[in-house]
């Protein structure tokens, strides 16, 4: 029974990655035609505001996490964690002369945690990749 149940699932494996693939394709393709929305309503209030640049900043980050994901096959963590970042000074930016400062506080704070985050993941990447440095250099000694 249980090796059934492995098989079965095993079969349906395509199927999830069949759907990442065509969810971040529309992901791509959506953010591609958001951001050309955003470049013409720019174009038609004929001003560029910092919160206009920030966005656009965004949109260029999520088609990079998307062709990072079509390039490795995986996403790096810290790509959606620089997003969030970017969309939280996005937010203090626009809105920070109407809300309490207590609310923009804890949005920096927010940003701060994030940042952290990013630093320790990019540096659990960073010690990944020299083990198996290690692990490969190893491996040609022995052959």
């Amino acid at each position: 029974m249980k090796y059934k149940l492995l098989k079965f699932n095993a079969g349906l494996h395509w199927t999830t990655i069949v759907s990442e693939k065509i969810l971040l394709a529309v992901i791509g393709i959506a953010t591609c035609i958001a951001s050309v929305q955003h470049l013409y309503n720019m174009f038609l209030a004929r001003e560029i505001l910092l919160a206009d640049l920030f966005m656009l900043f965004i949109f260029v980050e999520i088609i990079g996490m998307v062709g990072a994901f079509y390039s490795t096959s995986r996403i790096p963590v810290t790509l959606p964690i620089i997003i969030a970042i970017t969309a939280l000074c996005r937010l203090i930016i626009m809105q920070s002369k109407e809300m309490e400062p207590l609310v923009v506080l804890g949005e920096s704070g927010a940003i701060l945690i994030l940042s952290v985050a990013a630093y320790i993941m990019s540096m659990k990447d960073r010690i990944s990749r020299e083990k198996d440095k290690e692990f490969r250099g190893d491996r040609q000694e022995e052959t």
